[in-house]
């Protein structure tokens, strides 16, 4: 692997072979047509004395040439790695795990446009604004799941954070234990701490979470829970004919109340000496998850990464010997005189 032969954009070099192809084309075209031309106002008797000085050979070649000259530049263009370079990075955050509640009383809309798109909102803002280190997601209800493992790719994680609804799991109910033990699997097993932050109405049916927290904490485990929604609660609204919100309705044939739960959230920070929050605005909450993350004892983190070595010097080099060549290389032919009789 270390000597294998890589293109960092492979996509070239199939725009490189059609290239050629068309050129190649549009070289046949230009010779038929000069033919035709030649033939409209030229007998056949007169061409040969018309085309005297003129090589096919060295046409061919220097077509050839430009063909091969297009075929390298794709091939630089598709940037070719050949052996391995190790870089190290400097991250100044530290990684970090969200465990996001999916389970349908987040729908409940005493926050808008409901709580479980204003703890979306949250956690893009916190990329934006505090993160620095890899990033993880964790989605649950009455099961968990490993959506994102860590990463530094932003843009992944957010598109794989906004496709998340109470369909992408199909467990009901609200098992915050069996989030944290998913998130807690997603480090690596060092001595580092682990920084959860959990977003949720607090819901927690298993009544398992904070027991569950207090054996995070003696591996290293370090938990933010921010409270989505009010005390004063609201229906839970879930999608309907057409689309349409209507109200959550329980065996008895009555509307589902949600209210948060900031006793149960609060208890699972406090397990492992991490804090809880209100998320009030978008940004609130989680600016004071970001503050506490900043002033901790968590450091920056020193990661290694493999670069492949480009070589797109070599073919590109080639081409553009090839153009020169091609440019300085002639159609015509010199005709030898006639020596006289002597």
């Amino acid at each position: 692997m270390k000597n294998r032969l890589l293109f960092a954009e492979p996509g070239w070099l199939w725009l490189a072979a059609l290239s050629v192809l068309l050129l190649a084309g549009l070289i046949a075209y230009s010779a038929n047509r000069r033919r035709a031309q030649l033939a409209s106002f030229a007998n056949a008797d007169q061409l040969p004395a018309l085309l005297a000085n003129h090589s096919p050979t060295k046409r061919i070649v220097k077509n050839g040439l430009l063909l091969l000259a297009l075929f390298f530049l794709g091939v630089a263009m598709a940037r070719p790695q050949w052996g391995i370079v190790e870089e190290e990075v400097k991250r100044k955050g530290e990684d970090v795990v969200f465990l996001l509640d999916v389970s349908k009383s987040m729908l409940a809309r005493d926050v808008q446009p409901n709580r479980l798109e204003r703890a979306k909102l949250a956690i893009r803002d916190f990329l934006h604004r505090h993160a620095g280190g890899r990033v993880g997601l964790v989605a649950f209800a009455g099961d968990a799941f490993l959506w994102c493992p860590l990463t530094l790719d932003y843009d992944a994680f957010e598109e794989t954070l906004g496709d998340l609804t109470p369909e992408s799991l199909n467990v009901p109910g609200s098992d915050i234990a069996s989030a944290l033990f998913a998130a807690k699997s997603a480090f690596e097993k060092t001595d580092k701490r682990k920084v959860l932050i959990i977003l949720s109405d607090g819901e927690d049916l298993e009544k398992l979470g904070i027991k569950a927290a207090g054996k995070l904490a003696e591996e290293g485990v370090i938990i933010y829970s921010v409270g989505v929604g009010s005390a004063n609660g609201a229906q839970i609204m879930v999608p309907g004919p057409g689309g349409v919100p209507v109200p959550l309705l329980d065996d008895r044939n009555q509307p589902v109340n949600s209210a948060l739960d900031e006793q149960t959230l609060t208890e699972i920070a406090k397990a492992t000496g991490g804090n809880y929050r209100l998320l009030t605005t978008v940004a609130g909450g989680m600016a004071d998850v970001g503050k506490a993350l900043r002033t901790s004892e968590g450091k920056g983190l020193t990661q290694v990464r493999k670069l492949g070595i480009d070589r797109y010097q070599w073919p590109l080099g080639v081409a553009i010997l090839l153009l020169v060549v091609e440019s300085l290389l002639a159609t015509r032919r010199r005709i030898r005189e006639p020596q006289p009789a002597s």
